[in-house]
């Protein structure tokens, strides 16, 4: 399969997240952000969990906020 063929089979359901708010990277972040979530359940604080995660995932402290800033917001409106 050649990546055009994957964009052709796929195009409407990327073409969903795009409008949504997704970035096309964004599926990496889903454990991280899941690390984040447990954390914060836990009761341990934000500055000490991005600490941890920017580490554990090799990702900037700036990064992991704006990571967890656009995971954990609503979605934009999506028409058909």
């Amino acid at each position: 399969m050649t990546i055009y063929e994957a964009l052709k089979m796929n195009g409407c359901v990327i073409e969903q997240l795009e409008r949504a708010g997704a970035r096309p990277s964004d599926h990496k972040y889903v454990k991280l952000y899941e690390d984040y979530q447990r954390a914060r359940k836990r009761g341990e604080k934000v500055c000490y969990i991005v600490a941890v995660l920017a580490e554990r995932y090799n990702v900037s402290q700036r990064n992991i906020y704006e990571i967890v800033k656009r995971l954990g917001s609503d979605c934009k409106s999506i028409s058909p």
